[in-house]
């Protein structure tokens, strides 16, 4: 399992962040304080606190393409 932060700060981030997250079959969760949603879930993140990072849990070993698609949303 793979764990950092992401900043969606528009909807058209939050709309490519749920295409690209959906081109996977591993599970995506996405946390903003003790709110745990489906990265898949565009609702789901709509209801998250996108003013701050997100942490992002990527359930599997075999992720680098992921990332590499998402490093424009990584924050530090």
């Amino acid at each position: 399992m793979k764990t950092f932060n992401i900043l969606l700060k528009s909807i058209n981030d939050v709309k490519d962040f749920v295409n690209i997250v959906n081109k996977y079959d591993f599970d995506v969760d996405l946390t903003s304080g003790r709110y745990i949603v489906d990265a898949k879930s565009i609702m789901g993140i709509f209801s998250l606190d996108l003013s701050k990072p997100i942490k992002v849990e990527v359930h599997s070993d075999s992720a680098d393409d992921f990332i590499n698609e998402i490093k424009s949303f990584i924050v530090d």
